[in-house]
């Protein structure tokens, strides 16, 4: 695969444009606040799905285990 060239005169420009934006979009502090509440409230969300996620395939790996163990198979117990 080709690697890309960068163009520093246009690299330069864009971070420069970048710089002064952010200077121009500076928030309340009721946005900012309003910004953390909003990304805290997402955030606990995706965090409960993947406690979801982790359960079921928690209880999935159990039940497999069980059913290798009525079939025979023994495990080794490891640390971690």
């Amino acid at each position: 695969m080709p690697k890309a060239k960068v163009n520093s005169k246009k690299l330069e420009e864009a971070l420069n444009s970048n710089s002064e934006n952010k200077e121009q979009q500076t928030m309340t502090t009721e946005q900012e606040i309003a910004f953390h509440q909003g990304a805290l409230t997402t955030l606990v969300k995706e965090r409960d799905g993947l406690m979801q996620m982790f359960s079921i395939v928690e209880t999935t790996i159990q039940a497999h285990v069980k059913r290798l163990k009525e079939l025979g198979i023994k495990f080794k117990k490891t640390s971690k």
